[in-house]
């Protein structure tokens, strides 16, 4: 298999419930599996999104040698309500918490991951508006 390949599985568990799994061994609960909620499909999207910028800005942060103690981000999407339901707006808020990390470096890895380098948000751009909004917090700092 080429390396432009991803391949995962999902094996069912029944109902509408599936463990999906990829070839190094993570796996992810999609529906209620033994009483234990899990993430739906189209939640996880919005996580696969989530976690692809997040990478992006953390590594990107990691090179520009900013004091990144914690980041969270948190994904929203509005679908429409016609078959396939596809989201039509996703929100992006990105947490940031270190003290003395620069906001012009995090402006920058955030452009950088949304307009280059993560897939997820290119893909879901064709059908989705994709807004973004940031906060840097101090270390400790609850939300």
């Amino acid at each position: 298999m080429s390396a432009n390949w991803k391949e995962v599985v999902a094996d069912w568990q029944g109902g509408t419930s599936f463990i999906g799994k990829n070839a190094p061994g993570g796996s992810v609960q999609i529906g209620e599996v033994d009483g234990k909620p899990g993430i739906g499909p189209m939640e996880l999207v919005l996580v696969g999104l989530a976690g692809c910028t997040g990478y992006d800005v953390a590594s990107i942060l990691e090179k520009k040698r900013q004091p990144l103690q914690d980041l969270k981000i948190k994904v929203r999407g509005k679908r429409v309500d016609a078959y396939p339901m596809v989201y039509d707006q996703i929100e992006v808020e990105y947490l940031f918490w270190g003290e003395g990390l620069s906001e012009k470096a995090v402006e920058q890895a955030i452009q950088l991951s949304e307009e280059k380098y993560c897939s997820v948000s290119a893909m879901l751009s064709k059908t989705a508006e994709i807004k973004s909004a940031y906060r840097i917090l101090s270390p400790g700092e609850l939300v």
